[in-house]
């Protein structure tokens, strides 16, 4: 319909004007949304998290029957902060060819393209339902989509395809890496510089534990699967912080480290080796010292790793209708890993790329939300046909 895309464009406008980064409520646009599907006659569950500031959406569109296609995206996006715009990045603002604002990419233009195609079903039509599932707190962890997974998992019926519409400009993906991030916190005892050995030092136990890391680090690129790049797992330390004067030797330290693993391989052995090496090796040093010293864990975020046979029917369609020969693996992760976790199958296709997401002057391309729209309406009709 000649339509599609300037009511996509409208759609996209209105969502790019909700401040929706992470550390923000989403209410505003999730109220947006449910008010946007009901007024075409559908019902939307809106689930909370605990402190009701932030919410998950799922709507279904069709026959109280299991199978049909879930459409996955993420409300929230990512900081503006010392970026430089050129662009109101809450603002849409349009040229051409390209569409400006936070989010355009990853992933509010994925969203609006859905919203716009569900004003064109017909639900009489539909032989399997269509969902919507949109999510909070993605980019800090896929934090809000574990309560949208409960909520699904009430329900009598499940979708038989969950299509995650992060930008790979519109080319199917079937594999990406897990990712657990931790941090680390360590307490030492502290004492005047020049009584050091009175002391425990908090950054040296932090630094000989990064080491023991960096050392796990190389022994990780020794297991290479070409299909990802880099080939291999990754782990590294992000962010540090421990001391307040260089006279005062530290009692406290703590450090954040994340492991991006190939989706065959386990975090567990990697986790486990860390804690291992520092309760058996530094934790009973320190507390030669002092009996309270310690070293402790949190896990700030984990999701796992995706990887779908590319035989896998649904792929194969969606690389027919999408006129790809081969899927591809991307490095980023997605909710897609926990959708298959949950016994959903779980491919990655979005309008928009990466290289620009997460950067000053974010845009997407108009032709990708044609592209978009065009594998939506096929998607559409194939539930007609079932």
């Amino acid at each position: 319909m000649s339509d599609r895309l300037p009511r996509t464009l409208q759609l996209l406008n209105d969502l790019v004007s909700f401040d929706t980064t992470s550390r923000e409520s989403n209410l505003a646009l999730i109220d947006y949304v449910q008010g946007y599907l009901a007024k075409l006659g559908f019902d939307a569950d809106i689930i909370y998290n605990s402190q009701k500031t932030k919410a998950n959406l799922m709507a279904r569109i069709g026959p109280s029957v299991s199978g049909g296609i879930l459409l996955s995206g993420h409300t929230d996006v990512v900081p503006i902060d010392g970026q430089q715009w050129h662009f109101p990045p809450f603002s849409l603002t349009l040229d051409d060819e390209r569409c400006y604002g936070r989010g355009t990419a990853d992933m509010k233009g994925f969203v609006a393209c859905c919203l716009a195609m569900i004003a064109e079903i017909d639900p009489q039509q539909l032989k399997k339902p269509l969902w919507l599932g949109l999510s909070y707190d993605e980019e800090v962890g896929c934090l809000g989509v574990h309560q949208l997974l409960e909520h699904l998992a009430t329900q009598p019926i499940i979708p038989a395809l969950c299509l995650v519409g992060e930008p790979t400009s519109m080319h199917p993906v079937n594999g990406h890496k897990g990712k657990i991030a931790l941090r680390c916190q360590i307490k030492g005892k502290e004492c005047h510089s020049a009584y050091t050995p009175q002391g425990v030092n908090a950054v040296h136990y932090a630094a000989r534990l990064i080491h023991f890391i960096l050392e796990q680090e190389k022994r990780l690129t020794k297991n290479c699967d070409p299909r990802f790049d880099p080939p291999f797992s990754t782990l590294q330390v992000g962010a540090i912080s421990g001391g307040e004067a260089l006279n005062i030797v530290p009692n406290f330290c703590q450090f954040e480290m994340e492991l991006r693993y190939l989706p065959q391989q386990s975090p567990s052995q990697v986790v486990d080796g860390i804690k291992t090496y520092a309760r058996q090796q530094l934790v009973p040093s320190m507390r030669e010292s002092s009996a309270d010293c310690d070293i402790s864990f949190k896990t700030l975020a984990a999701y796992p790793g995706l990887y779908l046979d590319e035989m896998t029917p649904w792929l194969q369609r969606l690389l027919h209708w999408t006129q790809h020969s081969t899927p591809h693996t991307v490095s980023f992760g997605t909710e897609g890993g926990l959708y298959q976790a949950s016994g959903i199958t779980s491919i990655i296709c979005g309008p928009g790329s990466m290289e620009q997401g997460h950067k000053p002057d974010e845009y997407i391309e108009k032709d990708q939300l044609r592209q978009c729209l065009g594998l939506l309406g096929r998607l559409i009709h194939f539930l007609y046909e079932q």
